[in-house]
């Protein structure tokens, strides 16, 4: 195998460790690949594994870098330098902020005024994603859904509406809202750092404002007044009870004299069985005791209130000999001519006639968001009882509840969880799980003095920005650090803010993203591009690229897509011969319109469990209004950055 030095000139990687670098070009018996070749390969490789899903992304980022490395693409010196960027680190600061926001009680004083609109859907809708729009252009966008995912929930199930004419709308708004300010939404921090790269001058907080507001408005204008039209109406998913049938499901066994189960605990009983099976209550002289807080020993004339179909039932009798208890008035003769002497199904039919309370005993639902520890993993590796205190009850997945053994689950994002467990201690519980809880919630004002500083500190890193007497991760940074100083947010909670899987894709796809500029590859899909388009306006190949980036958008992360979008935004540019900004400007409204397929974004993901839609549905609102989006945003940017 011979190598050939093919030297590459990579203007956007001024100031990153990989300008003017030497790639070799491999022979293979042969067959020469080129840097450009490489990197396509890498790339399509890495796109393949991002549809795929198998693989967690920042995983899959890890890869291609380290492929990249091992074939000449990325120096090795400066394969690990996109984990100082400044765009990674101006993320970090904002998803610290934003948790900031969170615990101070800002999100609160907004969500609790949200929940005093009346029975009109379309006011709903309105103060829903107009409030989810604006936090989003100040705060994280999938934070901002986060805090209003519950409170659309709580309004759905106070008014009956079907959750899933709020839910996706809400979701597409905190995409619309990360359009409006630089630190709204990953790709502008990108678009903004690797404008600076190629002019020494990046984008301004607001630069993305003048056409983020007026997509950001008439997308809201939209979804309010059309789009909540196409969204699918889901009945029966908004409460506990309507999802997971709970009731339906809970029976009452009594422990008896002979009764193996007298004198186990409550674990030793889950040991015994060798299941999951969730025992919700302990009932005991009439007092009913919450199943995660009862740790003594079982009792003769104990009544256990447990979640179990027909099949357990009979395993529960057989094996430690627990019988449900037969409360209904039944008639002999009616029995003997029926001649159903199975007691199981005696069992389920007094089950199924007369549903047990299921009042104070702690229930609550939660979503297994896209960076959760529990994807692909069991209840028992998770070890949620003994590590977390939680108690898994149901999972519903596509709008349904899943009927195989708890045991078998291997959990997805997006699975809606019924769990149970300590109100203390659950919201830390799935804070460390990477759940989001959907129950009603009281909602807290946090503390005045604390949520008047965590505005002040955050203005005052907006006007050092805007002055440009600090650079954006600076500002940022800074502002993060004096909230963690003064007691706004826990040292801890800012570490778990920082969302690990997006700072490695960010860090691992920047080196990735700038080899294919400094490799030719960027030059050789522009010139394609260019010579497609030649005939045509300038306007033309723009609404091209905004269509490559937008479909990209919806198979891989946002941010992924904006950093390999970039380079071919200047490469035809700079083929046009005309300014970068517009075509910058593209990519960065593009690449936040993932509004086509549930696995775009992590907005779209988080609502699709608790929303019961199906991967089909989100493109019958995400379609028309990428269209709307770009019939706007096309002519913004030509007005504010004139080619």
């Amino acid at each position: 195998m011979s190598a050939e030095d093919i030297r590459v000139e990579g203007s956007s990687a001024e100031g990153s460790g990989i300008e003017n670098v030497s790639i070799e070009a491999l022979d293979l018996g042969g067959l020469t690949l080129t840097p450009s070749t490489l990197v396509f390969i890498v790339l399509g490789l890495t796109l393949a594994a991002f549809i795929w899903g198998r693989f967690r992304y920042d995983l899959v980022a890890l890869a291609a870098l380290l492929g990249s490395v091992m074939l000449g693409l990325v120096p090795a010196e400066s394969a690990f330098t996109g984990f100082g960027h400044p765009a990674v680190i101006t993320v970090a600061a904002v998803l610290v902020l934003s948790r900031g926001f969170e615990r101070s009680g800002v999100v609160d004083i907004i969500a609790n005024q949200v929940l005093k609109v009346g029975e009109n859907l379309l006011l709903q809708l309105l103060v829903l994603v107009g409030t989810v729009v604006l936090l989003s252009g100040v705060m994280n966008n999938v934070g901002a859904l986060a805090l209003l995912l519950p409170v659309a929930m709580r309004l759905a199930r106070e008014h009956n509406t079907s959750p899933s004419l709020l839910l996706m709308p809400l979701a597409f708004g905190s995409l619309l809202g990360g359009l409006t300010t630089m630190i709204g939404t990953p790709p502008n921090i990108i678009i903004s750092s690797y404008r600076r790269n190629v002019t020494d001058e990046a984008f301004s907080m607001f630069s993305f404002s003048p056409v983020g507001i007026a997509v950001a408005l008439v997308g809201l204008a939209f979804i309010v007044l059309v789009g909540w039209r196409l969204t699918p109406k889901r009945s029966g998913q908004a409460s506990t009870d309507e999802m997971f049938d709970t009731a339906n499901y809970l029976v009452e066994l009594k422990v008896g004299e002979e009764s193996k189960a007298k004198g186990l605990t409550l674990q030793q009983l889950r040991d015994e069985l060798d299941e999951t099976i969730p025992v919700l209550a302990v009932v005991r002289d009439d007092n009913r005791r919450a199943g995660y807080n009862f740790h003594g020993a079982l009792e003769e004339g104990d009544i256990l209130l447990l979640e179990a179909g027909p099949d357990e039932l009979q395993m529960l009798e057989d094996k430690v000999g627990l019988s449900a208890i037969a409360e209904l008035e039944e008639d002999p003769e009616a029995e003997d001519a029926e001649g159903d002497k199975d007691p199981v199904n005696k069992k389920e039919s007094a089950q199924d006639r007369q549903p047990v309370d299921t009042e104070g005993l702690q229930l609550i639902e939660a979503v297994v968001r896209n960076d959760s520890m529990m994807i692909n993993r069991s209840v028992r590796q998770l070890r949620l009882n003994h590590q977390f205190g939680l108690h898994l009850v149901a999972v519903a997945r596509d709008g349904g509840r899943l009927k195989q053994r708890l045991r078998d689950i291997r959990f997805k994002n997006g699975d809606v969880l019924l769990l149970q467990g300590s109100e203390n201690e659950m919201s830390d519980s799935l804070a460390s799980l990477g759940c989001l809880p959907l129950a009603s919630r009281e909602l807290h004002l946090g503390q005045p003095r604390k949520l008047a500083m965590s505005i002040a500190i955050f203005a005052l890193a907006i006007v050092a920005m805007l002055f440009d007497l600090l650079p954006a991760a600076v500002a940022m940074s800074s502002a993060a650090l004096i909230s963690l100083l003064i007691g706004v947010l826990p040292l801890r909670e800012g570490y778990q803010a920082i969302d690990g899987p997006v700072i490695v894709l960010l860090a691992a796809m920047i080196p990735v993203g700038e080899a294919l500029e400094t490799s030719g590859g960027a030059d050789l899909i522009a010139n394609a591009l260019l010579g497609f388009g030649s005939d045509w306006p300038v306007v033309v190949t723009m609404i091209g690229l905004f269509l490559l980036s937008m479909l990209l958008s919806n198979v891989v992360n946002n941010a992924a897509a904006a950093l390999l979008m970039a380079p071919i935004a200047v490469s035809l540019a700079n083929g046009f011969d005309v300014s970068l900004d517009p075509f910058l400007m593209v990519v960065a409204v593009s690449a936040s319109c993932a509004f086509l397929t549930p696995i775009g974004h992590q907005s779209n993901t988080l609502v699709l469990g608790p929303g019961g839609y199906r991967f089909g549905d989100y493109w019958k609102l995400g379609l028309p209004l990428s269209l709307v989006v770009l019939v706007v945003a096309i002519p913004m940017i030509l007005l504010v950055w004139p080619l």
